[in-house]
């Protein structure tokens, strides 16, 4: 399996999440603070990713890549970051305790 089918049945599973999420809690999904968090999360990546992978700490098997690049980084590197900006906001709104 390479990485693209990999992030597409995690993403998948991410996506399902926050449509129920969407659908479930009865408050507006606050988009416009996930959307600024997640351009904050991917630039950091970017920066980061390259790092990690220009000094060896992280190395991939080209075979399984789908070519794209951010820098050195592969794009698939990106989708954990995508993921983690739509959980966080789901968990938080899920498990919120309602005030009395």
């Amino acid at each position: 399996m390479n990485y693209v089918a990999l992030n597409a049945i995690f993403l998948s599973i991410v996506a399902v999440l926050l449509i129920a999420t969407v659908l479930v809690v009865k408050r507006r999904f606050p988009w416009r603070a996930s959307v600024l968090t997640l351009g904050v999360v991917l630039v950091l990546t970017a920066i980061f990713d390259n790092v990690m992978i220009g000094v060896g700490l992280v190395a991939y098997d080209e075979s399984l890549l789908s070519g794209l690049f951010i820098g050195i980084a592969p794009l698939e590197d990106f989708a954990y970051t995508l993921a983690i900006a739509a959980i966080v906001p789901c968990v938080w709104m899920l498990t919120e305790r309602r005030s009395k």
